[in-house]
């Protein structure tokens, strides 16, 4: 896992007290992308947390996009995200 990809997951798994967390790091499958040139990178995130519960899956999103606002600036050009409560289906 990347320094990037740890630092994502700790401040999801802070910020959302989450019981699953996955963060993979595809910048590699981007190389030359105008993003990937610039320094950000593309992640594919899956997360599972309480705090999504009775969220939309577009309010889950914005969540974690709020969450990960600075980091947006800069280190993550990319996120593909997949955003549940722990009693949704699947999981």
């Amino acid at each position: 896992m990347s320094e990037r990809s740890e630092r994502i997951e700790a401040k999801l798994r802070e910020a959302l007290d989450a019981s699953e967390i996955q963060v993979v790091d595809e910048s590699h499958l981007h190389a030359g992308h105008a993003g990937a040139r610039e320094g950000g990178g593309h992640f594919r995130l899956s997360v599972v947390s309480k705090r999504f519960e009775g969220l939309s899956r577009i309010a889950a999103q914005r969540l974690i996009y709020e969450i990960l606002a600075e980091e947006m600036k800069s280190e993550i050009h990319a996120l593909s995200i997949t955003a549940r409560a722990p009693d949704a289906p699947g999981g």
